[in-house]
């Protein structure tokens, strides 16, 4: 019980969150900070941990409840967070380095908190841990995340027909272009075909991306009434700053691999040899064993907790952290993963 109380550690995004926003001055890139150089560093003098637990272990874990209340707990402190944020950028007296500062860790924290949690709260079958992700995923303006991904990325996923799966050779911004847009039509798409398969009428408000559409500009306007046209500026960016981090883990995650076309013209089933995994042990406690992704794809309603390493998923040179500030150089990338990228096809 007392080694299940690491995923507290998680936790220092948010604490670090409310110290950038309340304390100011340099303290506003305490996030950053965590994020892009404590973790990487840590990580670059730590090996990753492969060990998987028991059956026992995993049976006790899996039916645990501290697990899910760990995920709860982020969405109040989230929108704490941003009603915070919002207050301080519209409430003036701030210079432009605090106000830079504050905002880039607002976007990690959303892209952390707000869509990352979602994800795996997406994942779950109750009613109220989806709607908890549909909420989360609000403050980064990215519900649809939650169609496409679920009913497209995980069919697709390491196939020219995913946009969420970076194809070999492709910078990191080309892929943001590609997979923010795809994945928001790929969503109207299968929500269209999941009404028209129901025989149900596509403009109608059976049709969940409405209500999406509808959701944003609930918050939106929401955010316009307390603090002003400002504060919807603000909610904006830091939104666009937390779904582009998204895309940038999507991008590391599936990089150059592909699944093989076959005779049959079907795609060969999803094996571990399709996402690049870190085992690096900070980095999947502050992204809640996100970094174990083969395991996720191999069964997407297996929770975080009990996700387990396989030896033949291809493995990051860095954690997840250090390798986006890689992918954020495309020809550091490109000289690190393109002959990775080969050696997984041979």
């Amino acid at each position: 019980m007392f080694r299940d109380l690491k995923y507290l550690i998680a936790y220092l995004v948010p604490i670090s969150a409310y110290i950038a926003v309340l304390c100011q001055g340099w303290w506003s890139f305490l996030v950053v900070v965590l994020a892009f150089a404590i973790i990487p560093l840590v990580e670059q003098f730590s090996k990753g941990k492969t060990r998987n637990l028991s059956e026992r272990e995993e049976a006790e874990k899996a039916a645990s409840p501290l697990f899910d209340w760990l995920l709860y707990l982020n969405l109040p402190l989230l929108f704490g967070i941003m009603w915070l944020y919002l207050s301080a950028m519209t409430g003036g007296g701030l210079q432009l380095y605090e106000m830079v500062g504050m905002t880039l860790s607002l976007g990690i924290t959303i892209s952390s908190l707000g869509i990352n949690v979602a994800h795996e709260l997406g994942h779950r079958q109750t009613f109220h841990e989806t709607l908890m992700a549909k909420i989360m995923l609000t403050s980064a303006l990215y519900t649809h995340f939650n169609i496409e991904h679920n009913r497209g990325h995980h069919r697709w996923v390491a196939t020219d027909q995913d946009p969420s799966s970076a194809r070999p050779g492709e910078a990191l911004y080309l892929f943001w272009l590609r997979s923010v847009w795809g994945t928001y039509v790929n969503a109207w798409r299968l929500e269209n075909e999941r009404l028209r398969q129901a025989g149900r009428a596509v403009f109608s408000l059976r049709n969940e991306m409405i209500w999406f559409q509808l959701a944003h500009l609930a918050y939106l306007t929401l955010v316009w009434w307390q603090f002003g046209w400002r504060g919807v500026g603000f909610a904006v960016a830091v939104a666009v700053l937390g779904f582009l981090l998204l895309e940038s883990v999507n991008y590391i995650e599936h990089y150059g691999l592909r699944r093989k076309r076959l005779a049959s013209g079907f795609y060969e089933t999803v094996t571990p040899r399709h996402s690049w995994n870190s085992d690096h042990e900070l980095g999947r406690i502050f992204l809640y064993e996100l970094t174990r992704h083969s395991d996720h794809h191999y069964k997407a309603t297996r929770k975080y907790q009990v996700l387990r390493h396989f030896d033949e998923s291809p493995q990051l040179p860095h954690g997840y952290p250090a390798s986006m500030l890689l992918a954020f150089v495309p020809p550091l990338w490109f000289r690190v993963m393109d002959g990775k990228v080969k050696g997984m096809e041979g």
